[in-house]
């Protein structure tokens, strides 16, 4: 059982250097943050301990670099941010683990807070070379007396900050991955009925585990987005020129067969919005709406269409548990966001557990702007938690379990 929060708090934290692993992992239009919801989620746990009189050490990674620093994937506009919600200094390292790192944290007080640059410009931290990652590790180390793993969108990675520190320091579980870990216990061990799994984005491919294990757990499956197609086509319908993964359609077809056995109903959108040039920037979208059964050979799907909104809409409000991942559909676009927005207000109406599992779903509701406080709970790890409902274990989870 993996040590807490409260536990590391109530031990005494006063003059203790601690190392926490945040997710900053925020979208930039050049140096101005556009949503700053991870940021925002990291707030509890750094102001617990800095209250508790802590020397915080935040270390974060932002994008892909290549393990070498670019400026434009920097935590520097991001420590701004940080600062401004925990009303107070927050000074911030040029480096990860060098001389600036070193002169930062040397330089804290009690109840200061320090944000080191962007640990993915050392190739220690993503490294599949385990000695690499290591000594990486034990120059991180080096620089607390306690690690707080607090970066839930990141615990499915064995790298070397989630991972390899937690075996280096005394370790706990943050305030924010204690909560996240709680709401998928009762997604996949508790979850009270009618139990409903929303299902969007891009690919089927990307969402087979988690259906493969849910199709056992759940009373139903809403499939929307662009996958939605895939799961057409293996029906027999034309999808004309929308995304379609046709080495998926077995798959599908076997997804349909086995909800069918077990009784769990798969709910495949009626109708669409499609276009017949899209993207296209020198023209005004002209959204039509079909039948999902009647799509033009030369259209795209682009969202599912009203009666089909309304139709998971309805199946939304008599559930008390909700686990929706992925939108309906090119949400950033005006045209094609209703499907996402009308999903989106239902689980704000359900009776029970609504969870949106992170990723482009957490972004959509805020884009579309909802209150975050309507939801039971927004999740800050897309891939972490489709992992986690996939059945497999997480890295960062398991190495913090004592």
């Amino acid at each position: 059982m993996a040590r807490t929060l409260d536990d590391v708090v109530a031990e005494g934290v006063a003059g203790r250097r601690v190392l926490v692993r945040s997710d900053l992992n925020v979208p930039l239009d050049g140096s101005t943050i556009t949503d700053d919801g991870r940021i925002r989620a990291s707030v509890p746990t750094i102001r617990a301990l800095a209250s508790a009189g802590a020397r915080v050490v935040v270390t974060a990674h932002l994008g892909r670099p290549k393990g070498a620093p670019e400026d434009r994937y920097s935590l520097r506009p991001v420590a701004t941010r940080l600062g401004e919600l925990l009303d107070a200094p927050v000074a911030f390292a040029s480096d990860t683990v060098g001389d600036s790192a070193r002169a930062t944290v040397d330089g804290l007080a009690d109840g200061q807070v320090a944000v080191l640059e962007n640990v993915r410009f050392n190739p220690g931290e993503t490294s599949k070379d385990e000695s690499e990652r290591a000594a990486f590790a034990d120059q991180l180390a080096a620089l607390a007396d306690v690690f707080v793993s607090d970066g839930f969108g990141v615990v499915h990675r064995k790298q070397a900050s989630v991972y390899d520190v937690a075996q280096r320091l005394p370790h706990a579980m943050g305030g924010l991955v204690a909560a996240e870990v709680e709401v998928l216990k009762r997604l996949t061990e508790t979850p009270e009925r009618p139990y409903v799994v929303v299902l969007g984005g891009s690919k089927v491919s990307d969402k087979l585990g988690v259906i493969d294990n849910l199709l056992g757990k759940a009373d139903q499956l809403l499939i929307g987005g662009g996958m939605v197609f895939t799961f057409l086509a293996a029906q027999g319908h034309q999808v004309g020129t929308s995304l379609l993964e046709a080495d998926q359609l077995d798959t599908c077809r076997d997804y349909l067969r086995r909800a069918e056995e077990t009784g769990v109903q798969i709910l495949l959108p009626g109708d669409v919005v499609v276009d017949t040039a899209f993207p296209s920037g020198d023209r005004t979208p002209q959204p039509q709406v079909v039948a999902s059964s009647a799509m033009p050979e030369d259209a795209m799907g682009l969202d599912i269409g009203p009666a089909a909104a309304a139709d998971f809409a309805a199946a939304l409000r008599g559930a008390r548990t909700v686990f929706w991942n992925g939108p309906m559909g090119v949400f950033e676009v005006p045209e094609f966001c209703d499907g996402t927005r009308v999903v989106a207000q239902a689980l704000t109406e359900v009776e029970g557990l609504s969870v949106v599992g992170g990723g482009d779903s957490a972004a959509a509701v805020r884009g579309l702007g909802f209150d975050e406080a309507s939801f039971g709970h927004i999740s800050t790890g897309g891939g972490a938690s489709l992992e986690y409902l996939e059945g497999k274990a997480l890295p960062g989870i398991t190495v913090l379990e004592d």
